[in-house]
């Protein structure tokens, strides 16, 4: 089979691009032809035979190209223009989409539908129902677009507090969800989490397109892991993820040691705090060991987030996680057996979740025990791989069966 795997980022930079670079390279393993298309850049690690993709899009330079960045990240001609030769050139059997706001656009999905290639997209954020692709503005959850007006972004500037930003988000959204009707032509929406199908049916758009498979998790031989006298927070360092209050956790809790691994933009906001040793980035075997050594994880996320690889790793290496009770999230922890869920996220149920758990080690060693358990219910990637290709057969066959009645 033919599979032109689509993500805007083509290097390990996230989660979307770990999920697409590593399905891809299970397809190839079972003997499938695999190509990508996505943003150019040195740090590509995957490429197509034309090796054509769309321009570099640097949101912080001060560059004169950035004038014409409101307008490509609507619709994208570059992007279109340049799948078509893909498409023309490879012969996709089928194309399976991941994150493509901004550098990509849905402008290839009207491409493909066009061509009369399938396509299925796994869904990574809410971009099909939410202008900020996020449910989330400063102000905290927000679903006023779901079923509203989709210029509800731009009356409560959603994105980033931007009057001009959440514009160009409603433009872009009332673009494909009313206009073109794009996400129509997309045959079949993966859901990492029954939250997120639950919210893509709210919309009847997306009735009888939408199937759930939670995220797959690589499972690495377990050693004999000492716990160390230290909890752990790892991920992208934003508001959204809950770190602002997380520090204001750490700083009333000066009794217990904390560890922060990742980057992001409140990267500065952890200097000069006593109790949290800043780490970096960690990947690797680096990161396996952070993880499995921690008393336990915290992942204190304030959005719904979808299905957040960093719980699936942490209790695949028999460290329990607190984390909030909604969203995705809620799906990955058994309440009190791998860890805790709390109902609202906020500095005084953080802190009191983190002091009483610390402190309770009989507690922890069953949690512990319980997250090694569990492994054996996690999806592995050769597993996920074999449900995605029954997909992908499933998909083309409902495809060729509807363009033949067409025909006829």
């Amino acid at each position: 089979m033919k599979i032109l795997m689509v993500n805007k980022f083509l290097y390990y930079k996230g989660g979307a691009e770990s999920y697409a670079l590593k399905i891809g390279e299970e397809l190839e393993k079972n003997g499938h032809e695999v190509q990508y298309f996505g943003m150019d850049s040195d740090k590509n690690i995957k490429k197509n035979n034309l090796n054509l993709y769309t321009s570099e899009m640097d949101f912080h330079s001060k560059s004169m190209k950035r004038l014409k960045y409101p307008f490509k990240i609507i619709y994208s001609f570059e992007a279109k223009r340049k799948i078509k030769k893909i498409i023309e050139d490879f012969k996709p059997d089928i194309i399976h989409l991941n994150n493509i706001n901004f550098q990509l656009t849905p402008s290839i999905i009207e491409q493909a539908y066009k061509m009369k290639v399938p396509v299925i997209q796994t869904v990574h954020d809410y971009q099909m129902i939410c202008p900020n692709h996020l449910l989330y503005n400063e102000k905290g959850i927000c679903e006023k677009c779901i079923r509203g007006s989709k210029w509800n972004c731009t009356k409560y500037n959603c994105i980033h507090n931007s009057k001009v930003k959440s514009i160009l988000g409603s433009l872009e959204a009332i673009l494909y969800t009313k206009i073109l009707m794009t996400y129509n032509k997309v045959s079949k929406f993966i859901c990492p989490s029954y939250f997120m199908e639950q919210k893509l049916l709210e919309n009847m758009n997306y009735k009888g397109k939408t199937l759930v498979i939670h995220n797959f998790i690589e499972l690495r031989e377990l050693a004999n892991t000492i716990k160390e006298n230290y909890v752990l927070f790892f991920g992208r360092l934003s508001e959204e993820k809950g770190l602002n209050i997380f520090i204001e956790v750490c700083k009333k809790l000066p009794e217990i040691k904390f560890k922060v691994a990742g980057i992001g933009p409140l990267e500065k906001k952890l200097q000069g705090i006593e109790n949290i040793e800043y780490v970096g980035f960690k990947t690797g075997k680096e990161l396996e060991d952070l993880i499995s050594k921690a008393k336990f994880s915290v992942y204190p996320s304030i959005w719904y987030e979808n299905c957040p690889l960093s719980i699936l790793e942490s209790e695949s290496l028999g460290t329990p996680v607190i984390t909030a009770n909604y969203g995705g999230m809620k799906e990955l922890v058994e309440n009190n057996i791998t860890g805790i869920l709390v109902d609202n996220i906020n500095e005084h149920n953080l802190q009191k979740t983190i002091k009483e758990l610390y402190f309770n080690n009989e507690l922890l060693s069953k949690m512990s025990m319980n997250c090694i358990k569990k492994r054996k219910n996690m999806i592995s990637l050769q597993e996920y791989v074999k449900k995605i290709l029954e997909i992908y057969n499933d998909v083309i066959k409902d495809y060729e069966n509807e363009n033949s009645n067409d025909r006829t």
